[in-house]
């Protein structure tokens, strides 16, 4: 497959290593000539210096016959042209753009066929968002991920003493929840993987993997330990893209404090929030945390 990656930088360099050993045509795009420099020196691909949302420079990159362009610079404006002058001029099959201001991205109507052709959205933020709240709203987690748009959860948890199921045989759990679709993927026990059936003996300790209906979670959890009361409070160190995204979306259901060390931050933050409480400090110093 010949793919375009335009922007060079972390995520274009990450991008870049992961497809170029799946024996893809890789060519990057980036102004700065001494990040190509680097890419070309670790891996087989092509570089092209210039504007990626440039007519010419994309045509110089091959985009007439590439199958793909992955637009990742640190501009949204950026990625978002160069997938409509893709579409428009060359064709291009598949665009898939970072775009990672809240103002876009909450504009639905704004990308499709008949608006702006961009078939994939990447927002790094938003994805570290999602998965934080899910951690949130399920209190105890390790690590919880949606499939099947959100209607089938996989959760990481760890098993204690307490829980109905530590002790005994798997099989146990469906014979308690016989109502409740329930899978145990896998099971983590001293850092070794094992393979489950229903006479696996859960002990104390095991990272347990299973799937199951999201509002199903906590019953599961249940079995395997005792569970946590759900947060009330919440206080997120740091006012950046993210903290700022986690309190908007927590702030009608919580109790939410930023903590934010840059004075013209804070201002910002405040304007933007309703419910959340701003504070000026570091999120490091003990005695503001002991404070709140």
């Amino acid at each position: 497959m010949k793919i375009l990656i335009l922007g060079a930088g972390q995520v274009g360099h990450s991008v870049a290593e992961n497809l170029v050993s799946e024996s893809n045509d890789i060519t990057v795009v980036d102004v700065q000539n001494e990040r190509l420099r680097e890419l070309a020196d670790r891996f087989d691909l092509r570089t092209v210096q210039g504007h990626g949302a440039h007519p010419d420079v994309l045509q110089r990159a091959g985009a007439e016959d590439a199958d793909m362009i992955i637009a990742v610079t640190n501009s949204d404006e950026t990625n978002m042209v160069a997938c409509q002058v893709a579409y428009t001029l060359f064709h291009t099959p598949t665009k898939i753009a970072r775009v990672r201001a809240p103002s876009f991205l909450e504009q639905q109507n704004l990308f499709g066929p008949d608006a702006l052709p961009i078939d994939v959205r990447i927002s790094p933020e938003q994805l570290v968002t999602d998965y934080i709240l899910r951690l949130i709203e399920n209190p105890g987690t390790l690590q919880v991920t949606d499939f099947a748009n959100d209607r089938v959860r996989l959760v990481a948890v760890r098993a204690y003493y307490g829980g109905l199921l530590v002790g005994h045989e798997l099989r146990t759990l469906y014979e308690h929840m016989p109502q409740v679709d329930v899978r145990v993927a896998a099971i983590y026990r001293h850092d070794r993987a094992i393979q489950p059936d229903g006479d696996t003996v859960i002990e104390a300790d095991d990272e347990v993997f299973f799937i199951a209906a999201p509002q199903h979670i906590r019953s599961v959890m249940g079995e395997l330990r005792r569970l946590e009361k759900p947060y009330k409070r919440l206080t997120f160190a740091g006012g950046g893209n993210i903290g700022t995204r986690l309190a908007r979306a927590t702030e009608r259901d919580y109790r939410v404090k930023v903590i934010e060390h840059n004075l013209g931050r804070c201002k910002q933050i405040a304007e933007v929030l309703e419910r959340s409480i701003v504070l000026h400090g570091d999120a490091a110093d003990e005695e503001l945390l002991l404070e709140e």
